[in-house]
């Protein structure tokens, strides 16, 4: 392994230019490309590739293409779960989403960071990333964006549309720009 991609994995700051990381990207792509070319009833081709393509991959879990991600070896999707049309999975850091999970459609888990202050470096394409993890249960509406570094607890419901920039807790309903606590469940 190069040390771009320890540094990635690290939760460094990484140039994605690394051609060991270029080769990964392509590799998913080209996976994700198959995947999302297959026929509506050609479900055992679709599971053949995912489970090729993502790290975990649970018993009962489907995905509606089109699909996307970067890496899809950083992916983990327990049993049962579902990832409605559209999901842009952007893996730079691990996105662990658990069991009976449902992900409307357009949802978008983004693991990427960008410095801020650092122009240069922004210019240089220097990148970090820090992981998204899904509890058990859990419910987004459609269009819901997860910012890097978010946890959401088991048994909680987002609203279509929210951007989650903090931690969820379990058993709660929350929504928003930026998102928040409505209530709890």
């Amino acid at each position: 392994m190069g040390e771009g991609k320890e540094r990635m994995l690290r939760g460094e700051l990484y140039q994605d230019s690394d051609p060991e990381l270029v080769a990964e990207r392509r590799r998913a792509t080209q996976l994700c490309d198959e995947f999302n070319a297959t026929a509506a009833d050609e479900t055992g081709l679709r599971d053949a590739v995912l489970h090729k393509l993502l790290g975990a991959f649970g018993d009962g879990s489907w995905i509606m293409p089109r699909f996307r991600c970067d890496y899809g070896y950083l992916i983990e999707i327990g049993s049962n779960s579902f990832l409605n049309y559209d999901a842009i999975l952007l893996d730079c850091a691990p996105i662990r989403i658990g069991d009976d999970v449902s992900i409307g459609p357009r949802a978008q888990l983004l693991t990427a960071l960008h410095p801020v202050e650092d122009h240069q470096a922004r210019r240089e394409r220097w990148e970090s990333a820090a992981p998204i993890t899904i509890g058990d249960n859990v419910w987004f509406g459609g269009g819901v964006i997860v910012c890097p570094g978010v946890t959401v607890g088991n048994d909680t419901v987002v609203g279509a549309g929210s951007v989650v920039t903090r931690d969820l807790p379990a058993k709660v309903f929350a929504a928003g720009n930026p998102c928040r606590v409505i209530r709890a469940l």
